[in-house]
């Protein structure tokens, strides 16, 4: 995902604008992997090789968000890992 990306990308829940960026892995202007995160629902969407994945709730891929969360546990925010929406370590 190239970070310009950030000026155009809105939570699907809520609308909110800005998303929070939390990068884990990133090569120039580009974010490899990482996650972002709305503050007004609490929710996070991970980036998974260079794509964020901004579905709902009911579209989401548990087992790879949860994958993802334990991958990264120790290189985002603890309110990401343990209290972010859907669900969270």
């Amino acid at each position: 995902m190239n970070k310009k990306m950030m000026d155009m990308l809105v939570c699907p829940i809520d609308k909110q604008f800005p998303l929070e960026l939390h990068e884990t892995k990133s090569k120039d202007e580009v974010i490899m992997e990482g996650a972002l995160f709305c503050a007004k629902c609490a929710r996070f969407y991970p980036i998974i090789e260079e794509i964020p994945i901004m579905l709902p709730d009911e579209l989401r891929d548990k087992k790879q968000d949860m994958d993802f969360l334990e991958k990264n546990k120790s290189n985002l925010p603890q309110k990401i890992i343990k209290d972010a929406n859907p669900w969270h370590l």
